[in-house]
């Protein structure tokens, strides 16, 4: 199996200008917004090097994250590693005892196949699987 490699950090923020600052200070231009209706979010994408960081908002109160800002507050969200084929990834880590949040991929920004690795089983972080579509399956 292809080792994965980092694709990008989530940011959970209340709104996207709220977030965007420090990044902005920082000399990072906001590339793009996409609306993830299936998963409750508006995500900025904001280009770093080889990887980017993702600020989330959501985009209502039953949103993961709005949860997840009423319970934390703004900062780290999760971590998403790029593999060429996820159902393989999920296979492997299911095989080795991790737990999932979901049994099959869902459709994420950029409208990649995306998976969950539960916190509880991943040492406390929130690690997302994300295959994007032109990769091999």
């Amino acid at each position: 199996m292809t080792k994965p490699v980092l694709d990008h950090i989530g940011i959970a923020v209340a709104t996207l200008a709220d977030g965007l600052g420090i990044y902005q200070a920082l000399g990072l231009e906001l590339e793009g917004v996409e609306e993830v209706a299936e998963q409750g979010v508006k995500v900025g994408f904001l280009p770093l090097g080889d990887t980017r960081i993702e600020l989330l908002e959501p985009t209502g109160s039953d949103s993961p994250i709005a949860t997840h800002l009423e319970r934390r507050g703004p900062g780290l969200h999760h971590v998403c590693m790029r593999v060429p084929d996820i159902r393989a990834a999920m296979d492997a880590l299911v095989g080795r005892g991790y737990r999932l949040l979901s049994d099959e991929p869902r459709r994420g920004a950029h409208d990649c196949l995306v998976c969950f690795v539960h916190p509880k089983s991943a040492g406390g972080v929130l690690i997302e699987l994300s295959q994007p579509e032109r990769c091999p399956a």
